[in-house]
């Protein structure tokens, strides 16, 4: 059987911290900005830290 590819999108939009929890940017960024807060925007900014059922399911799709 031949080894399976990891997913592409998921390798560029993770990342992983040394204790194997998964870091994503958090969604509502993009665009409509000028309706939301600014206090909304702020929360918004940075990375958002996973679960651990989430970054199991990803580590696979990495192929980890």
């Amino acid at each position: 059987m031949p080894k399976l590819k990891s997913h592409s999108g998921t390798k560029d939009r993770v990342r992983f911290t040394k204790n194997g929890k998964a870091r994503v940017r958090r969604s509502g960024r993009n665009h409509f900005l000028q309706k939301k807060s600014a206090a909304t925007k702020r929360k918004l900014a940075g990375l958002q830290t996973l679960g651990s059922t989430n970054a199991k399911t990803l580590k696979l799709r990495l192929g980890a």
